[in-house]
């Protein structure tokens, strides 16, 4: 596991709860554009890789009724605990604390991600991985951020960090696949060269208002939650006081979520 899923696991790790509750505002829409595009019938089989707190796997749960069976997986064990209390009434939602590039049952009706392949260390041989776990005439849907989208929040996140704590911003990202296909034509010819057809990419347009609960929600029930992990709490309560000062200082009232929700038949 690479030094970058590690820390990208943490994070979750330690957002789980807060996760949930921003799930209504960003994660809840996001998870139903994606299992829309999938059009998962009742008693379908469906495989929902990096599932989060259930965001995509709990409706899609819903659409494949009690005759079918949702197996959602995702590394972070307090993610995967938060979905078994949200879906105890779901018993077609089985939830697994597991590896989805290391997934072995097959012949799903549906495979989806929503905000997870360009987690994976290679995002090209994971998505492939995950497409091969369909039957053929199956659905795949994968779902990314849109160039630009949420990257206002994570800078701002960050410049409050480092002025409180007299330290160095986190550092830049390096740039990566993910930096070349975020936009809906480039999305769509990398899908189709992962073997689909009848692919197609929806740009699902979100902008959050970036109201003070809002705003600090998504740096602590997201993966920015690693900004301000191992933080004392007064510490913590400083970065959110800064954080939202330079929000109202630069005039955000809005954080652009939009995401590409890329969908395609399995060969």
């Amino acid at each position: 596991m690479s030094s970058r899923k590690v820390g990208t696991q943490r994070a979750f790790d330690a957002a789980a709860a807060d996760f949930t509750a921003l799930g209504r505002h960003l994660w809840e829409p996001i998870g139903a554009a994606t299992v829309a595009a999938a059009g998962i019938g009742a008693g379908s089989r469906v495989l929902d890789a990096c599932c989060g707190t259930g965001a995509s796997a709990i409706p899609a749960a819903h659409a494949v009724g009690a005759d079918g069976l949702v197996d959602a997986i995702d590394l972070s064990g307090p993610m995967i605990g938060e979905l078994r209390r949200l879906s105890a009434d779901l018993p077609q939602l089985r939830a697994h604390e597991a590896d989805a590039t290391a997934w072995e049952t097959d012949g799903y009706d549906a495979v989806l991600s929503a905000l997870g392949i360009f987690f994976f260390p290679d995002m090209t041989d994971g998505t492939e991985r995950l497409i091969s776990r369909a039957r053929p005439g199956g659905r795949a849907v994968f779902t990314i951020w849109r160039g630009g989208a949420m990257v206002t929040a994570g800078r701002h996140a960050g410049r409050a960090m480092a002025a409180v704590t007299d330290s160095e911003p986190p550092p830049e990202r390096q740039p990566g696949l993910i930096d070349r296909i975020n936009q809906a034509g480039t999305y769509a010819e990398w899908l189709s060269g992962r073997g689909l057809s009848d692919v197609d990419v929806v740009v699902n347009e979100l902008r959050l208002p970036m109201t003070p609960e809002v705003a600090w929600l998504i740096v602590i029930g997201s993966g920015f939650r690693g900004i301000v992990d191992g933080l004392e709490p007064d510490v913590v309560e400083r970065v959110r006081e800064r954080y939202l000062e330079s929000l109202r200082e630069e005039g955000v009232t809005e954080l652009d979520a939009t995401t590409l929700v890329g969908s395609g038949t399995v060969r």
